[in-house]
C-alpha cells in the first residue's frame, strides 16, 4: 500500500493540521516508508509465538481489590474556592 499526495492532504485536513506543499511531499515519503516497514512485518512467520507485552518476563503488580470510600474528600476539596461538608459549591447556572 502506498500513500499519494491527495491522501496526505486529506489526512492532514481531517487532523486539522495545516501543511504546505513541501511538508506534504515529505510526509508522503515518511508515511510510505512506515507502511513499507509494516508490510515487511506482515511477512514474518509468527506461528507458535505467544503474544507478549515485554521482552523480559514480568508480572503485573496488583493491589487488593477492596471497596472503600477513599477517605480523600478533604484532600480533594482542599484547593476549591468554596466548599461545604466536603462538597464543591458552585454558582447556580440554570434559573
Amino acid at each position: 500500500m502506498s500513500v499519494d499526495l491527495a491522501t496526505v492532504k486529506r489526512v492532514a485536513h481531517l487532523a486539522r493540521i495545516a501543511v504546505t506543499e513541501e511538508e506534504a511531499q515529505r510526509m508522503m515519503g515518511e508515511l510510505n516508508g512506515i507502511l513499507g516497514f509494516v508490510e515487511q512485518l506482515s511477512e514474518v512467520d509468527v506461528t507458535g509465538v505467544e503474544p507478549m507485552t515485554s521482552v523480559t518476563p514480568m508480572t503485573m503488580k496488583k493491589r487488593a481489590d477492596v471497596v472503600t470510600d477513599g477517605d480523600k474528600a478533604a484532600d480533594i476539596v482542599a484547593n476549591a474556592p468554596i466548599t461545604e461538608r466536603d462538597f464543591f459549591l458552585v454558582p447556580k447556572v440554570v434559573e
